[in-house]
């Protein structure tokens, strides 16, 4: 099992977090869905729930403050210092959804989203570093944003974060996204989405059967947006859940 046992170096996709209308609902989606362990948290943190994979932190599941507010995953990026990234977020251009605060000993957090409009979290390690394991069934496997502009997106999180853009060779426009030496994410046109789609970041979690776990995904009344279809890195599909909140899942097929 892939395990991560220090902190991600900044820019890197460190924990995925779903906000749901009913969070109780999607705690026992996912664990039926991904094999998931997981309970509601202290009160003192929203019944927020630390999801795991054989004992090891895999993504959070939380209830949304209002009510009307959809149900999403956020992706969030590693920092060492919230503060100085949400003034870089700022200054790059991006918006303040929810400024840093403070989550107990465990770090410190904020929401912003890119000029673009796609929204993503920030995370600075406290207690707690963010995911234990990736790249494995059931875990988060990559990171992809989905934007109208790729040059502004690279300046912005280029400015705000360090994270490069690298061109990919092939008839789709692709970029990886490094931090250093390591690619830690991929970026692609929105024009590749169905109209209308706004600019967002997409969370895989790897599936040992995309097709198997769809038919299960639509039994528990999930939504598929996207059949399982064979590509470069393997066989993926793109779906929601039963409240809406979208992601992908990919059998990653090493080249």
């Amino acid at each position: 099992m892939p395990e991560v046992t220090s902190p991600y170096a900044t820019g890197t996709p460190c924990w995925v977090g779903l906000m749901a209308g009913d969070h109780l609902a999607a705690l026992d989606f996912y664990r039926d869905l991904l094999g998931w362990q997981g309970q509601p948290g202290p009160a003192e943190f929203g019944g927020y729930a630390v999801c795991e994979l054989d004992g090891k932190a895999v993504a959070g599941i939380g209830p949304t403050t209002d009510p009307a507010e959809p149900t999403v995953w956020t992706n969030y990026l590693a920092t060492t210092d919230a503060q100085a990234t949400q003034d870089a977020i700022v200054g790059a251009g991006g918006t303040l959804i929810a400024p840093v605060m403070d989550v107990g000993d465990l770090g410190r957090m904020l929401i912003a989203a890119d000029p673009q409009g796609a929204v993503f979290g920030v995370w600075q390690p406290g207690g707690f570093f963010g995911a234990k394991v990736v790249n494995e069934p059931g875990a988060v496997i990559w990171n992809e944003l989905h934007t109208s502009d790729a040059e502004a997106a690279t300046a912005f999180y280029g400015e705000a974060f360090g994270i490069e853009f690298s061109r990919v060779e092939g008839d789709v426009e692709y970029w990886e996204l490094r931090v250093g030496d390591r690619p830690v994410g991929g970026a692609t046109l929105l024009a590749n989405d169905p109209p209308g789609t706004p600019a967002h970041w997409l969370n895989y979690f790897a599936v040992d059967d995309v097709d198997s776990t769809v038919d299960a995904l639509i039994k528990r009344n999930g939504t598929v947006l996207v059949p399982p279809f064979d590509m470069t890195e393997g066989r993926m599909t793109v779906v929601t859940d039963p409240q809406g909140a979208l992601f992908a899942m990919i059998k990653h097929e090493p080249r």
